[in-house]
């Protein structure tokens, strides 16, 4: 399991990521990131959705209610055109920080 300091640095990305294949609900979206991560970076409710929030006030995000058939509504979050530029730019970022922790400390990111 990874730390949780070092997962709230990585959070942004993971949500971004994730959501570049189209809407996701907040649950839908933790799971995606733990499944794509082979569990080993995962984020309770409690902790993902005051993010999605954030990054919603941001703008990066966009969210609607929608009701689905034979379940509760859901709130639905989706990337923005401000989202989309975001994304790679913390990407370059995330790449020169494991690039520069493996000339360090030989820590590889695969």
């Amino acid at each position: 399991m990874i730390d949780a300091q070092v997962k709230r640095g990585s959070a942004e990305l993971a949500i971004l990521t994730v959501l570049e294949d189209g809407p996701l609900h907040g649950y839908e979206i933790g799971k995606r990131i733990e499944n794509q991560t082979g569990g080993r970076l995962q984020f309770t409710l409690a902790s993902l959705y005051p993010l999605l929030y954030r990054m919603e006030t941001q703008g990066w995000l966009k969210a609607k209610w929608e009701n689905a058939s034979g379940t509760r509504r859901r709130r639905y979050y989706q990337l923005t055109a401000t989202g989309k530029q975001r994304l790679a730019p913390l990407r370059e970022q995330w790449s020169q920080l494991f690039h520069a922790l493996n000339s360090l400390a030989g820590v590889t990111n695969g």
